[in-house]
Order: structure tokens, then C-alpha cells, then sequence
């Protein structure tokens, strides 16, 4: 029962903060930015929140539970993807637009906007489907007469109303308030559980070796292809962005990565080393629900109900983020810029959460042709890192980089993920033998990589009036 009224309290809390800042909603700005509002403490839990989801709750734990500390590698990733972005906080919010098509376009031309918004739609919505996946799993354990499938369908109406009643206004705060519960949670459930299950010498004697070696049961090459991914999506990250344009000033987006990559590399270490821990006391057929699991049978009652509730609000919270991003490119870059360039403010609201209703519909079939949430969230990143990224990345460190190069460059990139996705899953036996054991990621960075730096330099260099709305980026 206690875990039924956390949850219901946590659902209620983030309708009441909704509620709420839907009547602060009065323009495009207001709900696309948040009105460039936010301050660095709500940056922070907000670019927790949306980073943190189900790729960590749920594939991150599935991938721990089964193989250990290796895990890491995949948040790894987005660690050294932090550094990177620490250097160019400042100088994204002093751009200051609404989405990074609008950054490309302005650094390449319109072609390059709307590769980018199809290559993040494929993407974002992947990444939404599988949060709809976790959340009707935890719907199921703590509500066992909700089917899995219905829980997936009440998920998913949870998002697409949370996330079209307010936009960044209403994501920003329901991340602080999430963010903060979980990270706190967590921090307070490692010890407690470590003891349970009787502490570290029995972990290590009940689990395989493997799981505590740097590599695991993986090759090297495995284990950077958990990574790369991962590092692709955060430096090009279109939800990332899009808070750094909403931050009040340069020096808040500044601040906000600080914090962030301290609460990232805490939160991720701790929530591998809860699936690890419990893996000694635990067993599921289902690996990628052993923190709910957890928080069920193995937490005192009281911090297990907080840490589900929070789980399920963190996984609400990404959705909502991965939802939110594609609808304000289709609104922004194709909508206002190719369809009414004229649009009131009041159309354009109307609008933007018409979009959102049917990306998450689009959403929820997706959610029906992924079974291995780690497969789904490793085949999204790949999709926008090698992709978007390169582009993205040249924009503030190669001024050589030409349009061209940059087009080819997505194209590329996009269309050799889905192809290597799709031959996978349907082509001859003969080619499933030979690239079955290859990541994705690495054909799809390697064209992106070569065909931005091959085309930049065999055609003519960018002139100065492409480069001078940047240069003070």
C-alpha cells in the first residue's frame, strides 16, 4: 500500500507544479526556453533529470545486473562528453536561439536544419519510447493488476500532458523536484542495502569475477561501443542546448555544468552499484527492472516507496525532456520556418501541442519493436551522435568546416545507422554473420567523421559572412 500512495503522491505533485506553471505560459519563448528564466540550482537538477532516465534506471541496471561494474562504461561516456561541454556552456547560451537546427543553420544553411530535425525526431522519439517501456514495467510491480501494456499506455499519457500543458516551464521545475529526490534516495539506499545483503565480501563471493574486472566479460571494443554512443549524444545534445539557451545568462549555463557533471558521476556510480549489489541477493527474468526490484523487497519499506516514486518520476521527467526536444524542432524548424512564418503566438502554442500529442503517439508504436531497452537506448544515441554531433561539435571548433561537408556529414551519419539497424534485424543470413558482431556506431562515426572533414577540405571554404554570426559565439 505505501508504494501505491508514494507513487499516487509523486503523479499528484507533478500535476500540481504543471497545473501551475501552465498559467505562466503566455508565448513561444515562455514555452519553448522557459522565458530564458532559469537560474543555475534549476539547470542543474534539470540537465540531471532529463540525462538520467531509464537508459540509466533501467538498460544501465539491466547491463549491470548481467555483467557487472562494466556498466560503467557506458555512462563513462557522458563523463568525458562533460568536459567538453564545460568549454562551450557559455558560449551556446550567448547564442542564445531555440534549438541546435537553428545553430546549424546559421553556421551551414537550411538544408543541414532539417537533416538535423529528422535525424533528432528518429531519435528523441526512440529515446521517449522506452521511458513509456520503464514506466509501465514499474506500473506493473507496484500496481500488479496493471498489464505492463497498460501501464505503457497510462505512462505515455502522463508524459504527453505534462509535457503539452507547459513545455521548459513546467520540465525545469518537475526536474528539480525529481532530481533532487532521487539523488538524495539514492545516496541513502547504498549503504542501507550493502548491509542487507550482508556487505561487500558477500557481493564479491556471490557474483562471477568478471564483474568486478574494468572490462568485464566484454572485448575492448565492446566496452567503447557502450561508450561512444553515449558521449555522442550528450556533446550534441539537442535537450542539453536548448537549456543552456533558456538559462538567465552565460555565467548560470556555466555554473550549471559544474554541478551537473558532480551529480552525473555521483548518481550513475551509485545506481550501477545498487543493481550490482542486489544482483548478489536478487533474481529476475527481467535484468532491467532490478532498481524498482530493489526498492520492493530489499529497502525498508519507507525508502523503498521514495525510491520507486522517484524512479518512476525520473523516468516521467526524461520522457518528457525526449518528447518535448522533437516537437519544438517540427515547430520551430519546420513549422514557423517552411509552413506559417506568420503564426500568432497563441497558433503557435495551439500547435506545438498538437505536435507533441502525436510524436508521443508515434512514440508508443515505437515503444512495440524493442525488447532490450539497453539495444534501444545504445541505437537512439548512435542515431543523433553520429548524426548531429560531428556538426554540432564543428560549429564551435573547426571553421574550416563547410556546408557541404556538414550535410553529407548527417546524411551519412543518419542514413547509415537506420541501414546498419535494419540490416540487422532483416537482411540475409550471409550479412547478418559478418556485421552482426559490429556496433552500429562505428561505420555510422566513422562516414559522419570522414565526409565532414573530406568534403570541408575539397570544397571551398566557408566565407566570412557564413562565419560571422558566430564569432563572438
Amino acid at each position: 500500500m505505501i508504494y501505491a500512495i508514494t507513487v499516487s503522491f509523486v503523479v499528484l505533485l507533478l500535476c500540481g507544479i504543471t497545473a501551475y506553471k501552465a498559467t505562466q505560459v503566455k508565448s513561444k519563448a515562455d514555452f519553448l526556453v522557459a522565458g530564458r528564466s532559469l537560474s543555475w540550482p534549476v539547470l542543474v537538477f534539470t540537465l540531471l533529470s532529463s540525462w538520467i532516465g531509464a537508459g540509466s534506471l533501467l538498460a544501465g541496471a539491466e547491463n549491470a545486473y548481467k555483467h557487472g561494474f562494466v556498466a560503467l562504461w557506458q555512462p563513462l561516456g557522458g563523463w568525458l562528453g562533460l568536459l567538453l561541454i564545460a568549454m562551450i556552456a557559455g558560449r551556446a547560451r550567448h547564442f542564445a536561439q531555440f534549438t541546435v537546427p537553428d545553430l546549424l543553420e546559421a553556421r551551414y544553411n537550411a538544408t543541414a536544419r532539417v537533416l538535423a530535425t529528422i535525424a533528432i525526431v528518429i531519435s528523441y522519439t526512440i529515446i521517449t519510447s522506452y521511458q513509456f517501456i520503464g514506466g509501465g514495467d514499474i506500473l506493473h510491480l507496484i500496481f500488479p493488476v496493471i498489464p505492463r501494456t497498460a501501464g505503457l499506455y497510462i505512462m505515455a499519457g502522463f508524459v504527453i500532458f505534462f509535457t503539452a500543458a507547459a513545455g521548459m516551464e513546467s520540465i525545469a521545475y518537475l526536474d528539480l523536484v525529481i532530481g533532487s529526490l532521487v539523488t538524495c534516495t539514492v545516496i541513502i539506499a547504498v549503504p542501507i542495502l550493502l548491509n542487507r545483503v550482508g556487505g561487500w565480501r558477500v557481493v564479491h563471493a556471490s557474483l562471477p569475477a568478471t564483474h568486478f574486472q574494468v572490462l568485464g566479460d566484454y572485448s575492448l571494443g565492446g566496452a567503447v561501443g557502450l561508450m561512444l554512443p553515449t558521449m555522442l549524444l550528450l556533446i550534441g545534445n539537442q535537450g542539453m542546448y536548448q537549456k543552456f539557451f533558456s538559462a538567465k545568462s552565460e555565467s548560470d549555463a556555466r555554473k550549471s555544468v559544474i554541478g551537473w557533471i558532480i551529480g552525473t558521476v555521483t548518481l550513475e556510480t551509485l545506481l550501477v552499484a545498487v543493481a550490482v549489489i542486489a544482483s548478489a541477493k536478487l533474481h529476475t527474468d527481467r535484468p532491467r527492472e532490478i532498481i524498482p526490484l530493489t526498492a520492493r523487497q530489499a529497502l525498508p519499506s519507507i525508502l523503498g516507496a521514495i525510491l520507486l516514486g522517484g524512479v518512476f518520476a525520473k523516468v516521467i521527467s526524461t520522457a518528457n525532456n525526449y518528447l518535448f526536444s522533437p516537437a519544438t524542432n517540427l515547430i520551430h524548424d519546420v513549422y514557423e520556418r517552411f509552413i506559417n512564418r506568420n503564426a500568432t503566438q497563441r497558433r503557435t502554442l495551439i500547435v506545438s501541442r498538437l505536435i507533441v500529442v502525436l510524436l508521443g503517439t508515434f512514440a508508443i508504436l515505437q515503444a512495440t519493436q524493442f525488447e532490450s531497452i539497453l539495444r534501444a537506448s545504445l541505437y537512439a544515441y548512435t542515431v543523433y551522435g553520429a548524426a548531429v554531433t560531428p556538426a554540432v561539435m564543428a560549429v564551435f571548433f573547426w571553421r574550416r568546416t563547410t556546408t557541404a561537408g556538414a550535410v553529407a556529414s548527417i546524411l551519412l551519419g543518419t542514413v547509415i545507422t537506420v541501414g546498419w539497424e535494419l540490416a540487422q534485424q532483416f537482411g540475409p543470413t550471409s550479412w547478418i554473420a559478418k556485421i552482426g558482431g559490429i556496433d552500429a556506431v562505428y561505420p555510422a562515426l566513422l562516414a559522419s567523421i570522414s565526409s565532414l572533414i573530406v568534403v570541408s577540405l575539397l570544397t571551398p571554404k566557408p566565407s566570412p559572412q557564413q562565419l560571422a554570426k558566430l564569432d563572438n559565439a
